[in-house]
């Protein structure tokens, strides 16, 4: 039941968006201390950059987003840039993802990203690239933050990205 009460209130904070205005001024912020930020050091040209989305972008052959649990789903996926776009599927309720079930880019440019390395506008795209579930909330704000996040950080280093473009759902 819940998970049908979330599709229904996703399609209608998509047709009335100032329900959505109003829930978001009822939700108090996360506090972060700092900026994360890392200026980037040379021309985008020649920049390794990497998608991440929160769109709830994964793999048919993957575990699908927990979208039972109220709170959210913290983990991530794996995106490897080199595979076909019938084999991305989309797990989330809380936003309407019908036009991007028909293009997949609305969400997860990869398409976009591997154009701009051919043309030279990039240096590359990231061989592995990200998908997490843009709704977290209660206790996995800290699972995310403390634990996945940094992981997905971690794994992009080792990938030597210079840049991430973040796209949510």
């Amino acid at each position: 039941m819940s998970r049908l009460k979330n599709i229904l209130l996703a399609k209608l904070i998509t047709r009335f968006p100032k329900l959505l205005d109003r829930f978001v001024e009822k939700t108090p912020p996360v506090r972060v201390e700092g900026i994360p930020w890392t200026p980037v050091k040379k021309p985008v040209n020649d920049c390794s950059v990497a998608l991440v989305t929160t769109a709830g972008v994964h793999l048919k052959t993957q575990k699908p987003f927990d979208m039972t649990d109220p709170l959210g789903d913290p983990s991530y996926r794996e995106l490897p840039a080199d595979t076909p776009e019938e084999l991305y599927t989309i797990t989330h309720d809380y936003y309407d993802h019908t036009d991007a079930d028909r293009d997949l880019n609305i969400v997860f440019p990869i398409d976009r990203l591997k154009e701009m390395a051919e043309e030279g506008l990039i240096g590359s795209l990231a061989k592995t690239n990200y998908g997490f579930m843009g709704h977290i909330d209660g206790r996995h704000i800290e699972t995310l933050v403390q634990k996945t996040a940094p992981e997905v950080a971690g794994k992009l280093k080792a990938q030597s990205i210079d840049a991430v473009l973040l796209t949510p759902g």
